[in-house]
């Protein structure tokens, strides 16, 4: 009918990219998440412009199914209310997601690919974990560098813009970070962790 968009009734893997959806946010250490899926969504010839699930997504036609890649504009620290809703509409396991976060743990750039495990105090993981009752699916965290002192506010850490000695380190992460999500969604995790892990 006209007005009414057809939506895809099955979905093979869901890649999500955490940030926070205005425009002041962008290019801040908080929006790797965004960042990396939006480099991903580049090399696919994809566009994530349709609004459904609280979120901006796209969806992927590969030789392995139907990737969706999901930006909830939710505000990071409300994340899992995106993905709950993505994930029961098409009664997707948890299992079938792949997370792409910031990480103040790890030096800038770096990345760190784990199958399963804690939020490490990532806010969107968080929420996701805490939404979904389930901490069983794969995430990239991306090294975004800790607070310059101790007594730095972490907000305005998170919120601040990468220096621009630090940019050509942080578009080669994103550039591995996606590479990464795509071997995940083909079933190649210990593939990836062998060849994108970087030790902090």
């Amino acid at each position: 009918m006209f007005g009414k968009k057809k939506f895809d009734s099955n979905i093979d893997w869901l890649i999500v990219g955490l940030g926070n959806p205005d425009s002041k946010y962008e290019g801040t250490r908080h929006n790797c998440g965004f960042m990396a899926i939006d480099l991903l969504a580049d090399s696919l010839g994809v566009k994530i412009d349709r609004l459904k699930f609280k979120s901006l997504y796209g969806i992927a036609d590969t030789d392995k199914g139907k990737i969706m890649l999901l930006k909830p504009q939710t505000y990071m620290n409300l994340s899992g209310q995106a993905v709950v809703e993505a994930l029961n509409f098409y009664k997707l396991d948890a299992s079938r997601m792949t997370v792409l976060c910031d990480d103040i743990n790890l030096d800038v750039g770096r990345l760190r690919i784990r199958k399963k495990g804690s939020d490490g105090g990532q806010n969107g993981l968080k929420n996701i974990i805490y939404l979904t009752g389930r901490d069983d699916f794969s995430r990239i965290r991306i090294g975004v560098g800790m607070k310059p002192h101790p007594d730095y506010n972490l907000a305005d850490w998170v919120l601040s813009k990468f220096a621009s000695n630090e940019i050509p380190e942080m578009k080669k992460a994103f550039e591995n970070a996606s590479k990464a999500a795509l071997m995940i969604a083909d079933g190649n995790i210990d593939r990836a962790m062998n060849k994108y892990n970087t030790k902090s």
